[in-house]
């Protein structure tokens, strides 16, 4: 099922409408600020499970997740000052912050060094979701293995079939991966250089 939900000004019973699917345990695709991702939520363990197995990826490589705002990381990771002033100055934006996991985060999305992906994304409809669901969506993007990230919803839902209970249009989003940097010990390490300007980090 494919919902078409306006990027900019997202129509809050069409996102209801999502966020229902998410509650019952679905996954879903939906746009963020660097590609078309797929998700479910945080606390849903069959839902990830599922995801690991559609992307064929190994379990000591966790999904990052969305969350709300700066307040809403703080419940799922631990933040330095330095890590904060970064934040607060870039998110939200196309960046993954690398920090050590709370006890709010499900085992399986933390690596052994216990740390964990956390994004807050440019876009309405990504944050709009969270905001609704009350707690964060995980993250993946929405490509098969070995297969290019796609920037059509209706290419998703012929390539992910029989896998998502929903599609979001949200429109063309042109795939280009977020940067990520770790804030472990409030040290930034610039892992990846992506779509978010670093400069001011290094």
């Amino acid at each position: 099922m494919i919902i078409k939900i306006n990027p900019d000004n997202p129509q809050e019973r069409l996102l209801r409408k999502a966020v229902e699917v998410l509650t019952g345990g679905g996954l879903i695709a939906y746009p963020t600020d660097t590609c078309y991702a797929v998700g479910c939520d945080l606390y849903n363990l069959k839902g990830i499970n599922r995801i690991y197995q559609i992307k064929r990826r190994p379990l000591n490589k966790p999904f990052s997740f969305i969350c709300q705002d700066l307040k809403n990381i703080s419940e799922y990771a631990r933040v330095g000052n330095y890590a904060y002033k970064a934040m607060k100055r870039l998110l939200p934006g196309p960046y993954t912050f690398v920090l050590e996991a709370s006890r709010q985060v499900p085992k399986i999305l933390q690596t052994k060094r216990r740390t964990v992906g956390i994004r807050v994304p440019d876009h309405p409809i990504a944050l709009g979701l969270v905001g609704l669901l009350g707690h964060p969506i995980i993250t993946t993007t929405a490509a098969l293995p070995d297969e290019p990230v796609e920037s059509d919803p209706y290419e998703i839902e012929i390539k992910f079939k029989g896998h998502l209970a929903l599609v979001i249009d949200g429109g063309i989003v042109l795939p280009e991966p977020s940067s990520v940097i770790a804030m472990i010990d409030d040290v930034p390490e610039i892992i990846r250089e992506g779509k978010g300007d670093v400069s001011s980090l290094v």
